[in-house]
């Protein structure tokens, strides 16, 4: 009968127990591509810092005091705005640049680099990467041509994957990408009315070539009709008023046609028009 009770009053105590336990836990949930890295910071004993595994997805509880901190593992894109970065002939021109990171290790990045750890250790050192490579080459192969874009990407790649690996950030970079740059205003400006002015002169080219064209096309047949003229042994006049014959037996002869001839000093045909 002692013992029997004695289990009574045992979990009748366990159970306020589990409450309080399950009061001061929290919930560690990461969804699919997160892990969760813990860091544990007692109040009244025992000793704190980073788990060394994290946390995969799904569901599971820590003490209350205890920081959780979700790592995206799947590849992150950051932009980059670069404004009046110079090129190798003193011309400012912006940029458009994209970097795509992904995480390996997440507690060795939380524990060693941060949350902020893209801001704080990889984004200034992209953007001097990205305006060291622009500086060595020039403005037209860059913003025109775009000829210069793919040997960008290939340096920037290069150089930030080398810092990657020596500054041993847990972190594989996927791609760079390296926009067409936007010359100022006034160069652009000035490229347009360029092209307007070649357009013009490409212009008046063709119709000066249309021109002659058609002077000599006049001029042959202007030779033609006087070596007709000659070999039919005629005078100015008399070719003149045999093309005017010509001229009146081609109307004429149109079937829709209805000409009616005065004979007279000069004889010509009246269309009557319909």
């Amino acid at each position: 009968m002692h013992r029997e009770n004695a289990m009574k009053t045992s979990r009748r105590m366990l159970l306020p127990a589990l409450l309080l336990a399950c009061a001061g836990c929290t919930v560690v949930s990461p969804d699919a591509g997160q892990q969760a890295v813990l860091i544990d910071k007692p109040i009244l004993f025992g000793h704190g810092g980073v788990r060394a595994e994290p946390v995969l997805p799904g569901r599971s509880y820590a003490w209350f005091s205890t920081q959780k901190i979700y790592v995206n593992m799947f590849p992150q894109q950051y932009d980059g705005n670069f404004t009046d970065l110079m090129s190798s002939d003193g011309v400012p021109l912006d940029f458009h640049a994209i970097i795509r990171l992904q995480v390996v290790d997440p507690v060795a990045l939380v524990k060693n680099f941060g949350q902020d750890w893209y801001k704080n250790n990889v984004e200034q050192e992209f953007f001097n990467k990205v305006r060291s490579a622009v500086k060595k080459h020039g403005m037209n192969e860059t913003a025109i041509q775009t000829t210069a874009i793919d040997e960008i990407d290939a340096e920037v790649s290069r150089e930030m994957s080398g810092y990657l690996e020596q500054s041993k950030l847990p972190v594989r970079l996927v791609k760079i990408t390296v926009g067409k740059a936007n010359p100022p205003d006034a160069v652009r400006n000035q490229r347009v009315e360029t092209a307007q002015q070649e357009q013009r002169v490409l212009t008046e080219q063709k119709r000066d070539l249309a021109e002659q064209a058609r002077k000599a096309a006049e001029l042959s047949r202007a030779e033609a009709d006087n070596a007709y003229r000659v070999a039919m042994n005629l005078d100015p006049a008399q070719f003149v008023e045999m093309e005017r014959i010509k001229m009146q037996s081609s109307v004429c002869a149109n079937k829709d046609a209805n000409c009616t001839f005065i004979v007279g000093a000069q004889p010509a045909p009246v269309v009557n028009a319909k």
